[in-house]
């Protein structure tokens, strides 16, 4: 880890002085609750499992290996994860950096409740040699279970064990930890009921379905058991890495510097996602936060603002030449923290790091980083949305037609008119993911950046309400947010549960839009009636204008 802070290393050698003297480590490891909060609340003393995870998981390495074994031997050639945020966000990111090893299934997260999401996926597989984990800490995760409901009817009638198609991973004790014995899953693994979702990914979690993929789980564990040695309780403040990055994220935070800008090799970019929920769900509350900002478009060092913090993560043997925009931001005052990977398996010590650092980050902002106190506000609007017509949050929710250049026009002027210097603009997208929508989000991204220099994120709905969306809510006011949504009918039935995953995916646009306007938040709503990709290259070019 290289750091170049210029006139915030002061600040940051401080801060580490103090934990020294408070004996910060020592205290994290005794599970002092006093470190982030004077009352023991929940979800703070009791969410401290993930420090022990490189050691505890050890014993459970052999089972994870057999049961992807096991997979391998009776023809297992998909693995569908269900799930959301902290269950998907790992395995996701394990897939796309290492791939399947051969003869080992490839394996894709669903995480969008949009029809055309759900079908699209299943399009692509042969259900017979498919496993489906389901996977949910509370085992109650709506989108999951819809999944699970959907994916369990198209099983097809002949087949003797449905149960074998499937496996769980969850919390001991949970609804679905009891579904999975009941219908005779594959395998049920129980997760540390200590481990938060968002550090869950060197749990079973993480940890199994990177066994079905191939990967050395144990060499992975092993890096991360590095990062723990390194941060254990009797080392040094001051060369503890993971607290270091802790001090570095708080401070540059608290002096404004509070875009943590990400700059990744091409080999690593999962990376981001997983680094955005951690950073972004565990921080941003009580009006205070740390905006993650990923897969933006690059623009010239002076046209940066002076709120960013710039993250380089490079890997050994990427050509990106990274390394030129690092030296011109640093000299043009950014500060700028360059982390070197000798190997893939390096993320297994990457993610132990970042959850020190997360955690000590909180202890700097006067914050719980293990709670999620502002995702219920946006489920608890969904549900109203599900439960009644919908026409009382959709006349609240008024959108702009894409489709009327005049009004939309409009209503983007309006829109970045409200705009503050140190402000971020987020970009939300209920739609179904593919590349081509992909794409032209982040051409509109481009566009938007160049006109005020501000900051942008993006993120698929729903996926970004178990990320990014508790600090849309509970971080600080600096967020101008868009969101865009498509006509979507009442399409696909999720069988059993007396709704179809059309009016889902439309109830939590609904209900985020009227969470966002509860909070006071500075949002706009485009709602798109035809191709999607068309309507907002369409909207970037009026923008633009």
């Amino acid at each position: 880890m290289m750091l170049d802070l210029g006139r915030h290393r002061a600040a940051v050698e401080a801060r580490l002085d103090r934990w020294k003297r408070q004996r910060f480590l020592r205290r994290m490891w005794a599970k002092d609750h006093t470190l982030w909060s004077t009352e023991a609340v929940a979800e703070l003393s009791d969410r401290l499992g993930w420090l022990f995870l490189p050691e505890t998981m050890k014993a459970r390495l052999g089972e994870m290996e057999a049961f992807a074994e096991e997979a391998r031997r009776v023809g297992i050639k998909n693995v569908i994860l269900l799930g959301m945020g902290g269950s998907s966000l790992a395995p996701e990111l394990f897939q796309m950096t290492f791939g399947n090893r051969k003869g080992r299934p490839r394996l894709a997260v669903l995480d969008s409740t949009h029809p055309e999401a759900v079908q699209r996926l299943e399009a692509g597989i042969d259900i017979q040699s498919t496993l489906f984990i389901v996977s949910s800490k509370s085992g109650g995760t709506t989108e999951t279970s819809s999944f699970f409901k959907y994916f369990w009817k198209r099983i097809p009638d002949s087949t003797a064990e449905p149960g074998a198609h499937f496996a769980a991973i969850t919390d001991p004790g949970t609804s679905l930890a009891k579904l999975g014995e009941e219908l005779r899953f594959r395998k049920v693994f129980l997760s540390d009921p200590e481990v938060g979702g968002r550090y869950s990914a060197l749990s079973p979690f993480g940890l199994a379905p990177a066994a079905l993929i191939g990967m050395d789980i144990a060499k992975l564990l092993g890096r991360a058991e590095r990062a723990a040695l390194e941060c254990g309780p009797l080392a040094d403040a001051s060369e503890a890495s993971g607290l270091v990055l802790g001090a570095v994220l708080g401070e540059l935070a608290l002096a404004g510097r509070d875009k943590l800008t990400f700059v990744v090799s091409r080999s690593l970019s999962g990376l981001p996602a997983w680094l955005e929920q951690l950073v972004a769900e565990s921080t941003g509350k009580m009006g205070k936060g740390i905006i993650t900002v990923t897969d933006e478009p690059k623009m010239p060092a002076a046209r940066y603002g002076k709120d960013r913090l710039f993250v380089f993560i490079g890997l050994k043997g990427d050509r990106d030449n990274h390394g030129a925009l690092a030296e011109k931001l640093a000299k043009a005052g950014h500060p700028v923290v360059r982390l070197h990977l000798a190997d893939r398996y390096d993320i297994g010590y990457e993610m132990y790091r970042w959850e020190v650092a997360t955690a000590a980050a909180g202890a700097v902002l006067g914050i719980n980083p293990f709670d999620q106190p502002d995702v219920q506000l946006a489920k608890d609007m969904a549900r109203k949305a599900m439960a009644g017509d919908g026409s009382g949050m959709e006349a609240g929710a008024t959108a702009i037609p894409a489709e009327d250049p005049a009004l939309l026009r409009k209503g983007l002027e309006g829109w970045l008119k409200k705009s503050r210097k140190g402000d971020y603009l987020a970009v939300m997208a209920f739609l179904p993911p593919d590349g081509k929508t992909t794409e032209a989000l982040q051409t509109l991204r481009a566009v938007l950046q160049k006109r005020t220099g501000l900051p942008t994120t993006l993120g698929y709905g729903p996926r970004f309400l178990h990320s990014t969306g508790q600090l849309h809510k509970g971080g600080p006011d600096s967020g101008l947010f868009l969101q865009l949504a498509d006509d979507v009918g009442d399409e696909l039935e999720v069988p059993g549960a007396g709704y179809t995953f059309g009016k889902l995916v439309r109830a939590q646009a609904l209900g985020d839009f009227a969470a966002l306007e509860q909070r006071g938040r500075r949002a706009v709503r485009v709602l798109v009636k035809a191709d999607a990709s068309k309507a907002i290259l369409a909207a970037a070019r009026l923008a633009g204008r």
